[in-house]
């Protein structure tokens, strides 16, 4: 598998639907088949600059940032919704020549890339579920019920110092998140950020998994799902029932993770990663 080799990861900017995002980008980059990485909230493309680094000696790796988020333009007209998510990032695959999507996906990037696979299933080649998915019956964590309310949301963000970030990051995490981590987040979570995750969440209607799962299932696409045990926000009950849609789902709970896998256990993480990727990749090479 050759789990070592790392390849150099090129930092630039794209440019997709008016929306300028910092690209993270490792491998070939005419490959028309690519790894995938989205963030989530609050995230960037620099959540997955070690898993790109790693990937990327085997096959093109490629992460943005995107709307609303990182160093991602903000634009106040953008549809901060599952739907526009999903669009702007049939726009980016377009831009960057992807043909073919092998989609690594975390916290709110589950709902952002499925989306994108079920509009585009000629495209959408297999997912990689790192403590998101179809999250049937789900109800919302506390902070999301506050973010929804309008005014107490508004409160909520405007009174989000970097202490009481912190706190919310690492709530119950098995172990501290590295500081310097939650600060680079932090850095990033300005006003423009903080209103685009309350028009996120404010358009989102859990209900719409239903009809995503019904898409989804008779695509029958190799999914590998990563979980921290000990996520507070996305039980770790989720991660069997990923099997509801992708049935032959290999389901991987590390007990030393919370919400960031990938930051708590990256080696467990890329451990099991590569060699499903290895699996499912036409393209796949050794370095």
């Amino acid at each position: 598998m050759g789990g070592s080799e790392v390849a150099e990861v090129r930092s630039e900017i794209v440019e997709a639907g008016g929306v300028r995002s910092p690209l993270l980008e490792a491998g070939p980059r005419e490959a028309s088949e690519a790894v995938v990485f989205v963030h989530g909230n609050p995230g960037s493309s620099r959540d997955w600059e070690d898993l790109v680094r790693r990937v990327g000696a085997h096959a093109r790796a490629l992460a943005l940032d995107h709307p609303g988020y990182g160093r991602a333009d903000k634009p106040t007209d953008f549809p901060y919704t599952v739907a526009g998510y999903a669009s702007h990032l049939a726009q980016a695959l377009e831009r960057l020549g992807v043909e073919r999507a092998h989609l690594v996906l975390h916290d709110f990037g589950g709902p952002w890339g499925l989306a994108w696979g079920a509009a585009n299933p000629e495209r959408f080649a297999s997912a990689t579920l790192i403590n998101t998915g179809i999250l049937r019956d789900y109800r919302w964590h506390l902070p999301a019920r506050l973010w929804r309310i309008p005014l107490i949301g508004e409160l909520g963000m405007a009174t989000a110092t970097r202490s009481a970030f912190r706190f919310l990051v690492g709530f119950r995490n098995p172990r501290p998140l590295p500081r310097a981590f939650v600060d680079r987040m932090y850095e990033d979570f300005d006003w423009g950020t903080r209103k685009a995750v309350l028009r996120l969440y404010r358009a989102t209607d859990l209900g719409a998994m239903d009809d995503l799962a019904t898409a989804l299932e008779p695509l029958r696409r190799p999914a590998l799902v990563i979980w921290g045990r000990h996520d507070p926000y996305l039980p770790v009950a989720y991660a069997e029932r990923q099997r509801e849609v992708f049935p032959e789902a290999e389901v991987v709970v590390l007990d030393g993770s919370g919400h960031w896998p990938f930051v708590d256990e990256p080696e467990e993480v890329a451990g099991a990663l590569t060699p499903f990727l290895e699996r499912v990749m036409s393209s796949w090479f050794r370095a």
